[in-house]
């Protein structure tokens, strides 16, 4: 590329010309790839950055919690762990708000049965992937299709029962004032709770609906992947650290050892260990003198040593300042599976034809009727999508916790709709927002709020609900406020 397009005249060599700079903004890569992104990763290190200072400022002005316990080194043991699973949650519940913003942005009502078309999306999960262990082996599945299959399932059920939600319940009272519709939602709320477990308990005699994920078949699934921050770990891939052939057991220098069994002729030292496992004391067993390592790979006697030296350091010292994060896999699948659907969402709203009619229908809808949109079409495609949302944030809780019931929508679709208030309903990015909030929020308070006895995790949806409370009085627009438009 020639060095005029990129600089202007009088500019400084390798100066970037504002025109580029404009043509990046415009293309398609930017506006529906690198913005939507940038957006994300903003909004987590800004709420990850704010929740670890107040956090220290608490360890601060609490430091002894109770006995034996500095609260400070356990926030910093357990930050990356609580930014992670805060994330993983935060994109759950981003998605069940989107469903609740959408219809507000078109409707101005609260569709309060999103919540349960999020559990229909978990128990059509479950059904699928049950259904698929009965009729063929799930080993016998490519991972991502099998996660494909279930996930797509949960959101065609899911958009198309909130599309005959819509045309029977909420279309009919389209003109009456705003509390009808509302109490319709909670009504409809019931009839899909009920329904759904009148429906388990004719077809499986039991609604607590566990999804298969425990056996042999789907270990991928249920296998974290450990991640050792600044520790001595052995297996998996090193960043950064350093590695080492020895260890000394007891004064004894040894150049191989064993950790739960399996043996290791090296570890890794400080740095980011991934997929490896981290050396604890309890875990360490070295060969007794004069004993050879059989080559088919038994685990011959072993002792365990009193004390252990990793690169002269204690190895009980190097653990304690440690830290292991545990990240399930049905995280990184549910961060992933977040990211692509809301990026397709951002292109489908402000890069289609279909998602013009629609924001026009939201700015008002008898003008968009007047100029050819079809305003019953773009209500209900808006409720496919809201639904479709809803239903795979669904079936992606399912199998992150295992076992869903018809009445597991409930607090978390009211999670969301506080996320989608804290984020400022109406509007698209500020339910993302308030999902990846709210989602630290209960991480971390998940994390601090176990070591305070008189407390304890019982009342981390306390303090979440809290935070609804408090934005509704002080701030009822949303951290972002609903976008909205003067007519004259």
């Amino acid at each position: 590329m020639s060095s005029n397009t990129l600089t202007t005249p009088g500019a400084a060599p390798g100066a970037v010309s504002p025109s580029f700079l404009g043509g990046l903004r415009r293309s398609w890569f930017y506006r529906f790839i690198l913005f939507p992104i940038g957006q994300m990763i903003v909004f987590i290190a800004g709420a990850s950055i704010l929740l670890t200072v107040l956090a220290y400022i608490l360890a601060f002005f609490v430091p002894v919690p109770r006995e034996g316990i500095i609260l400070a080194d356990q926030i910093s043991k357990q930050l990356p762990g609580m930014i992670i699973s805060g994330i993983s949650i935060g994109f759950v519940y981003s998605m069940i708000a989107l469903g609740y913003t959408l219809v507000y942005g078109v409707l101005k009502f609260i569709n309060f049965a999103h919540s349960e078309i999020f559990m229909v999306g978990s128990v059509v999960g479950f059904e699928v992937m049950t259904r698929i262990a009965a009729a063929t082996s799930l080993g016998a599945w490519n991972p991502v299709l099998l996660i494909l299959v279930i996930v797509v399932s949960g959101m065609l059920v899911s958009g198309t029962l909130a599309v005959i939600v819509e045309r029977v319940a909420y279309r009919p009272l389209r003109g009456a004032p705003r509390l009808v519709p509302l109490i319709t939602a909670i009504g409809v709320s019931f009839v899909l709770i009920d329904g759904t477990r009148a429906l388990m308990a004719i077809t499986r005699n039991d609604f607590n609906l566990t999804y298969p994920i425990n056996g042999e078949e789907t270990s991928w699934l249920t296998t974290p992947i450990n991640i050792v921050i600044n520790g001595a770990a052995v297996g998996g891939t090193n960043i950064g650290g350093t590695v080492y052939e020895t260890i000394t057991a007891d004064g004894v220098e040894y150049d191989s050892f064993y950790v739960d069994e399996v043996l290791f002729d090296q570890f890794y030292l400080g740095g980011l260990t991934l997929g490896g496992n981290d050396m604890r004391a309890n875990q360490i067993g070295v060969v007794l003198a004069g004993t050879e390592i059989p080559a088919d790979g038994t685990v011959p006697e072993t002792e365990r040593p009193t004390e252990t030296l990793v690169a002269g350091q204690a190895l009980r010292e190097v653990q304690r300042v440690a830290n292991v994060v545990n990240v399930r896999i049905t995280s990184i699948i549910i961060v992933i599976s977040a990211v692509l659907m809301l990026l397709a969402l951002n292109f489908f709203v402000n890069g289609t034809k279909l998602g013009r009619g629609i924001r026009a229908v939201a700015q008002d809808q008898a003008t968009a009727g007047l100029m050819g949109v079809n305003v019953n079409r773009m209500i209900s495609l808006t409720f496919f999508i809201g639904g479709a949302f809803g239903g795979a944030a669904g079936a992606l809780y399912g199998l992150n916790v295992g076992t869903v019931t018809p009445y597991i929508g409930f607090i978390p679709g009211l999670k969301a709709f506080t996320a989608a208030v804290l984020g400022g309903i109406g509007n698209v990015t500020g339910a993302l927002l308030g999902g990846l909030t709210l989602g630290l929020i209960e991480s971390f308070l998940n994390g601090v709020l176990v070591y305070f006895p008189a407390l304890g995790q019982r009342y981390t949806d306390v303090f979440a609900f809290s935070v609804l409370i408090l934005i509704l009085i002080f701030r009822p627009s949303g951290l972002l406020g609903e976008r909205v438009d003067e007519k004259v």
